[in-house]
Formats: structure tokens, C-alpha cells, sequence
């Protein structure tokens, strides 16, 4: 029998062996995509914890159409937009610092390297409305217009996120190519 079915039935049971062997052998997957949306670490870990709640909820509702995996990452992705959603209110707020700065002209970074802590550092520190569509659409792969039925928002505002979302990024790797540069000098 596969190792998920046996997790699945177990957790469908009840058993507390089952539910701590599928937390252990999913939840750092899951945290991963939590922390994707939320505003920080604490965060992040409340959004897991919800999920997990669901997945043992509502496990027995698997039918094993498509991957197990795949259901999981959907429960982590809507839990986190439900957050998301009730953190709405502040989600679009900005410094008005950087709605000044977001009209600097992108750089090209064709001849620069970033590590992956650098790009995912950029990545976390995006306001919030920003890194929630970003990751909606650039990492999750999905549509403008999913991610405003969503989110609750219009198409254009979720493209005006990402738009803008892209020139933050541009502008915090280019201050990181100046200080790679500072230090080499």
C-alpha cells in the first residue's frame, strides 16, 4: 500500500501516530508556501497550524483524484489567502516614501547573480498586497483575473500589484548590486 494512503487512513482514524507522520513528512513543504504570504515567521506558522487543522478536518473528503501533495499545497494556498484576506485592510498600505521611489527606471540585471537568500529576501520583505500577488501569479501560476476573484479585488489592481511589485524588487537587488560592488571595490 502507498506510504500517503496509509498516512490518509490513519489520519481518517484518528491516529495521532498517522497525524504526527504526515505533519513531519509535509509540513516543511507547507510552511514554505505559508510563509509566501504571510508578513513574517510567527505568522507563518499560525496559517500552518490552520491547515493542518483543515487537512485533519476534512482528510477523509480526499479522493485520491490528482496528488495528495497538490491537495495539500490548494488547503495552503486558500488557508493563506484567508488570512490574507483578513488582514486586508492594511494590506495595500505603503510608505509614501516608496510610492515616490517606485517611478525610478528599472535596471537590467542580465550580467548580475543573486543567490536564492537574496532573491527570497526581496521576495519576503514586498509589502504585503505586493507578495501576495506576486506569489499568486509568478510562483503559483495563477491568472489575474483568478487572483482577483480571490482576493476580492479588481484584475487591474492585481496587475497594478504586480507591476509594482516588480519595480520594488528591481529597486532592492539594485541595492544589493551596489553593495556587492561597494565591497569588491
Amino acid at each position: 500500500m502507498d506510504i500517503n494512503r496509509e498516512l490518509i487512513d490513519g489520519c481518517i482514524r484518528g491516529q495521532r501516530a498517522s497525524q504526527d507522520a504526515l505533519y513531519k513528512k509535509f509540513s516543511s513543504l507547507l510552511f514554505g508556501i505559508c510563509l509566501r504570504y504571510a508578513r513574517n515567521r510567527m505568522e507563518a506558522q499560525d496559517v500552518l497550524q490552520e491547515v493542518f487543522v483543515k487537512v485533519y478536518n476534512n482528510i477523509g473528503s480526499y479522493n485520491n483524484e490528482g496528488s495528495f501533495e497538490g491537495w495539500l499545497r490548494r488547503i495552503a494556498v486558500n488557508t493563506s489567502i484567508t488570512n490574507y484576506r483578513k488582514n486586508l485592510k492594511h494590506a495595500y498600505q505603503a510608505d509614501v516614501d516608496e510610492l515616490i521611489r517606485t517611478n525610478d527606471e528599472p535596471m537590467h540585471f542580465e550580467d548580475l547573480e543573486f543567490t536564492a537568500e537574496e532573491m527570497m529576501l526581496c521576495i519576503e520583505n514586498l509589502p504585503s498586497g505586493y507578495k501576495t500577488v506576486f506569489n499568486l501569479y509568478v510562483v503559483e501560476g495563477f491568472m489575474h483575473k483568478e487572483i482577483s476573484d480571490m482576493l476580492g479585488i479588481d484584475v487591474n489592481t492585481s496587475k497594478s500589484q504586480l507591476s509594482r511589485a516588480k519595480t520594488y524588487l528591481q529597486r532592492e537587488l539594485k541595492n544589493i548590486a551596489t553593495v556587492k560592488i561597494k565591497e569588491h571595490v
